[in-house]
């Protein structure tokens, strides 16, 4: 599993062009061979975490170069983000816990 995160800040400015695009992005990753998971927490601070799961490194390799998203990123750069910083990452270990419903 590949999971990539990516810390970012929005210019408050861009705030209502950027929903659109990133509904689209999260719905064209989600089509996306490999695709896990996409979830995004915003700090009080206004510092935004998205986390992005896929199956493999060729699957993140691959929506990392879908043509739409190299244009969101573009934008992104051009106009959204303050500052952004991305690291992909290799999950080495995993565990998981569920608890059981009260019966």
């Amino acid at each position: 599993m590949i999971i990539t995160v990516f810390r970012s800040r929005l210019r408050p400015e861009a705030v209502d062009e950027y929903t659109p695009m990133l509904r689209r992005m999260t719905e064209l990753a989600a089509r996306m061979p490999g695709f896990v998971s996409h979830k995004t927490f915003v700090a009080e601070d206004g510092e935004r975490v998205t986390l992005v799961e896929f199956e493999s490194d060729t699957a993140t390799k691959a929506w990392g170069s879908h043509p739409e998203h190299i244009e969101a990123q573009r934008a992104g750069r051009r106009t959204f983000y303050s500052e952004y910083s991305i690291a992909v990452c290799e999950v080495l270990r995993q565990r998981d816990f569920v608890r059981p419903p009260d019966r």
